[in-house]
């Protein structure tokens, strides 16, 4: 799967690895393998794994090319964004 970074996104990232060391490798792994996907809003995917005690969220959109980096953030709100099936 090809991943495309949008410029959010990179900057999103940048903002992130300055607070808590997220490397955009670590963001990539997460697509590549998230321990959850969940719909959001307008065709959005929100793939999703535990980090730290919270969670890195990050939002794709399934294009042609493959998935497309919207945005992306860390929150302590597991309970909230978590799914249990």
């Amino acid at each position: 799967m090809k991943i495309i970074w949008t410029r959010h996104g990179e900057d999103r990232q940048k903002e992130w690895e300055k607070k808590l060391e997220i490397k955009r490798e670590e963001v990539e792994n997460i697509l590549r393998n998230p321990e959850q996907i969940v719909s959001g809003d307008q065709n959005i995917l929100i793939a999703q794994s535990k980090r730290s005690n919270g969670l890195l969220r990050v939002a794709v959109e399934d294009v042609e090319e493959g998935r497309k980096i919207l945005t992306l953030y860390w929150t302590s709100r597991v309970k909230k964004y978590w799914k249990e099936y």
